[in-house]
């Protein structure tokens, strides 16, 4: 697709949501300090503000149980919780900016912090950051991958809750009758994969993602093992540098060969489906699945440690999906809003949420927390994260065709390249030919 058909399709969306009433069910909570307006107000701290979760029924009890805690200590200030599921969140979200009614505080996380910004829906929070008790106690990667998602300007629009880092698990029972060493550099990764294949029985060594949601993992595994470790050299991707190009052939040689041929259309459900039931070594997923592989397969059988070291025993890995708080800057209660997200990302209620969700917290004294000694998945990512060891290669999540880009522009030429029938060359000239051109038309806009 075009970048000038992008661009389009843009403008015709926001057309399309200026005509859409507001969403009066959940407008912006008010204690009747404020004149409101787009601009909104900062309100007196008391009254009620309205929260609207990105992840709606998967975390809707621990939110719940946060506000009851936030309620008590704070007796002055109400919280409307609005449950949306993730999938429905971005567009509810955009229709209430172009026809009103937006929360006054929401999940913002990564993936959609740029397009909300760039509509000039949120609040800068670097200053209330600054003069705040969380100022020095929230993870500096996952500060810098919401700074760098937010329109490339250095500005903080999201407060970090979480993030949840891609995990390589592996069977520990198989591993150990093999005679295998934990796959924590490519090339033992490799050698397991092979080793554990056995396609006469139905055993494979992996499972690849090869349909919705795959171009990350792949990313992941080509940067990992490339080495390479920032996504532009100057204003050129690097995602087509021949390093990458001879780490994806390498990756995407791995179906059929050790993995099961159904991979090519598996989404993540499908995938750990079908690891958690079949005889495969190795899976590359995030923290959110470890409860569903407890569950199936017992603590005992199974370990999840974070992404393989590559070249030199260095760790890289793609940004992470980050996630967070924001201040609508339309909000009529500004203060009070602030307050939630700030007692939200305190330590205890911070591990509180993270222990629930089963991530990485945001606030650093939560990351000695006993919960997460317990969980190793968490405690190795937690680790990985904050002593040095892995370097984060910043997707551009502030263009704002990276989502389409990511997704529906190129989830079917990754397929190709998994079914033979494109060169990974081809493909990723293809994809470094659109992120150019983004690229330099955001430069042009900024």
């Amino acid at each position: 697709m075009k970048i000038s058909n992008r661009r389009s399709r843009r403008a015709a969306l926001a057309v399309a949501l200026g005509s859409v009433l507001a969403l009066t069910a959940t407008a912006c909570g008010d204690d009747g300090s404020g004149s409101g307006g787009d601009k909104g107000s900062e309100g007196s701290g008391k009254g009620e503000i309205v929260f609207w979760d990105n992840n709606g029924g998967v975390r809707t009890d621990i939110w719940k149980e946060i506000i009851a805690d936030f309620e008590k200590a704070n007796p002055g200030i109400k919280v409307k919780y609005v449950g949306i599921a993730a999938k429905e969140y971005q567009s509810k979200v955009d229709t209430a900016i172009q026809g009103g009614g937006l929360p006054d505080v929401g999940g913002v996380g990564a993936a959609t912090l740029a397009e909300f910004a760039a509509q000039n829906a949120l609040e800068p929070l670097d200053a209330r950051l600054a003069k705040s008790s969380l100022n020095g106690k929230l993870n500096k990667d996952m500060v810098a991958s919401l700074k760098a998602a937010g329109g490339g300007d250095g500005t903080l629009y999201s407060i970090p809750t979480s993030a949840n880092n891609g995990v390589l698990y592996y069977r520990t029972d198989l591993f150990q009758k093999a005679g295998l060493d934990a796959p924590t550099t490519w090339e033992k990764f490799y050698e397991a994969a092979e080793k554990l294949t056995d396609a006469k029985k139905n055993a494979f060594g992996y499972t690849i993602r090869g349909g919705a949601g795959s171009i990350a993992q792949a990313l992941d595994a080509m940067y990992g093992q490339s080495g390479i470790t920032s996504f532009w050299n100057g204003d050129k991707t690097t995602v087509n540098d021949p390093k990458n190009v001879a780490a994806l052939e390498k990756y995407a040689a791995l179906y059929k060969k050790v993995t099961p041929a159904a991979d090519v259309n598996n989404d993540f459900t499908k995938m750990v489906a079908q690891w958690d039931s079949g005889t495969i070594g190795m899976l590359n997923h995030n923290l959110g699945s470890y409860q569903d592989h407890v569950k199936a397969l017992g603590a005992g059988k199974f370990r999840g440690i974070p992404q393989p070291v590559g070249p030199g025993g260095k760790r890289v890995q793609v940004s992470n999906p980050v996630d967070g708080l924001g201040l609508f800057k339309s909000s009529r209660n500004k203060e009070a809003g602030w307050k939630f997200i700030e007692f939200a990302l305190s330590h205890a209620e911070n591990s509180k949420f993270n222990e629930s969700a089963g991530q990485v917290p945001a606030n650093t004294e939560a990351s000695g927390d006993a919960w997460i000694q317990k969980a190793e998945p968490t405690k190795l990512a937690a680790a990985a994260l904050s002593d040095g060891s892995t370097t984060i290669v910043q997707l551009p999540y502030y263009l704002p065709d990276w989502n389409t880009m990511s997704k529906a522009d190129n989830e079917p030429g990754f397929q190709k390249v998994l079914l033979g029938k494109m060169s990974a060359k081809q493909w990723l000239d293809t994809l470094a030919d659109q992120l150019n051109k983004a690229q330099a038309e955001w430069k042009q806009n900024h």
